[in-house]
């Protein structure tokens, strides 16, 4: 059964088609890559998910709920969480703060009823021990009172995987995740991805152009070429494709898969 489905979903700026009409289901318990050249449409494609773009057609649906209408962070309340190339954090505040921010504002419900006189301190004390249970599952528990403008780009990175976390979400979307990072710092990341996707619960969708990348976590690949969906299967058998060699990976007629790089 599918969690995640866009149908028809289509975006147009102009005379320029850049997600064309782009029907995908994304189940629990699986880890789907979204790959293609630069242009293909897969940032805006994730935009259109999480409604950072509002669709000129087509629909987006969560768990049955139709969330084409909705904003985008109404759609993270629903459960969409998103991660950016860029991390999407409060520089001015620390780790641990910005991890309460997000406990606070879960989908969840419990910490959603506000603070008052008579809540304030059970509140307050869930907040704290939820995050600090957070932060000690990405191993930031050392780092929570650093602010975040203070910390190395992995580890805000690493940060930005515990907000969607915290935020409870059921689909994660990851945009290039190991963007701008150092080579000791990727596998940090992608320990994290992996924890992510033992929980059967969870649905994952990642961007990336590194192929190693996508060969090691994915369960499935899609492609992406002018906004068109041109391929969808298991890694091996994408990857081996002719459409991908020739519009993807830019491989020549006879280049052995293994051979092509991103």
């Amino acid at each position: 059964m599918a969690l995640l489905s866009t149908t028809d979903l289509s975006i147009r700026f102009g005379g320029h088609v850049a997600v064309n009409a782009v029907t995908c289901q994304f189940a629990p318990g699986t880890l789907t890559a979204i790959v293609g050249p630069n242009g293909a449409g897969k940032t805006t494609y994730f935009n259109l998910i999480s409604g950072q773009l509002p669709a000129s057609s087509g629909s987006v649906t969560l768990d049955g709920v139709d969330l084409s209408r909705l904003s985008a962070s109404a759609r993270t309340r629903a459960g969409l969480g998103r991660a950016f190339q860029l991390t999407n954090l409060f520089p001015h505040l620390t780790a641990v703060e910005n991890i309460r921010l997000a406990v606070q504002a879960s989908r969840d419900g419990a910490h959603r009823r506000g603070l008052n006189l008579w809540s304030v301190w059970s509140d307050h004390r869930e907040l704290k021990d939820r995050a600090s249970e957070i932060l000690n599952a990405v191993a930031m528990q050392d780092r929570a009172e650093i602010v975040v403008a203070n910390l190395p780009h992995g580890d805000q990175r690493k940060l930005e995987v515990a907000m969607l976390m915290a935020l409870e979400a059921s689909v994660y979307m990851f945009d290039e995740p190991t963007a701008g990072m150092s080579a000791d710092e990727v596998p940090t990341v992608l320990e994290l991805i992996r924890k992510l996707r033992q929980d059967k619960r969870n649905t994952i969708l990642l961007v990336e152009h590194k192929m190693d990348v996508v060969r090691e976590l994915a369960d499935r690949i899609i492609v992406l070429h002018n906004g068109n969906l041109v391929a969808d299967g298991d890694p091996a058998t994408v990857i081996a494709s002719s459409i991908v060699q020739e519009a993807y990976l830019g491989a020549s007629q006879g280049t052995k898969p293994h051979q092509a790089t991103a």
